[in-house]
């Protein structure tokens, strides 16, 4: 099985490569797990007066509320370049359907994309239906997206968020969960921890754990 995390912006994937040891010192099963840690391009960002700095996409808005601005260019070309993620996996031998699709932040918005939206993720070549993903993991992200494929509705989805975030503000989740469930997205794990935006403890464990229960059910 594997997992592919992407960082937050202005992170690099060695912000998130501990998990490599911490879902694994939670539940050690997951220690045979494949990651990968994509790195996001160097991007102009607006809300920082077009300086540079490494980022899934372009914002326009600050703090990012619900009804914030959407760059849907730079959303399209993260969401291509998790296909290759996948793609990179699979080479190694892990089926699509053991592929866990995660992030932080903006990248926890593309995975969201990614698993749920993501058009190819509907249609193989030749139009036969795709294998579904094992699941999505968002943490302190938002979702950028009104529609979705159709494909992954029932893929289980672990959302995790500070009650105290101000940057990715915590009304994302509530309305993220239920504009979700609208859409049919159900199978849907929301927690929310007393923190900003950041990730604890508490939250690692119940990731490691989520994890466990989807790839790992048997042992």
């Amino acid at each position: 099985a594997g997992l592919i995390f992407l960082h937050g912006l202005g992170d690099s994937p060695a912000g998130w490569s501990s998990l490599e040891h911490q879902l694994p010192s939670v539940e050690p099963a997951l220690s045979n797990l494949h990651f990968e840690f994509p790195a996001a391009p160097q991007i102009s960002m607006t809300i920082n007066g077009g300086m540079t700095m490494s980022g899934w996409f372009d914002l326009y808005d600050w703090p990012i509320g619900v009804g914030v601005r959407n760059d849907e260019e730079g959303l399209k070309r993260s969401v291509e370049s998790i296909r290759e993620c996948v793609a990179t996996l699979e080479a190694k031998g892990v089926e699509k359907s053991r592929i866990v699709i995660g992030g932080f932040s903006q990248g926890g918005a593309v995975a969201l994309r990614s698993v749920y939206h993501d058009e190819h993720s509907s249609t193989e070549e030749g139009g036969s239906k795709s294998t579904k993903f094992a699941a999505c993991v968002n943490l302190s992200g938002w979702l950028t997206f009104d529609q979705s494929n159709g494909v992954n509705d029932d893929v289980p989805l672990f959302w995790g968020h500070g009650s105290y975030d101000d940057k990715v503000l915590f009304e994302q989740q509530g309305y993220g969960v239920r504009k979700l469930a609208e859409m049919g997205v159900s199978n849907v794990s929301d927690s929310s921890y007393p923190m900003g935006h950041s990730s604890d403890r508490k939250e690692t464990t119940a990731f490691a754990k989520f994890l466990k229960s989807i790839l790992y059910a048997e042992e």
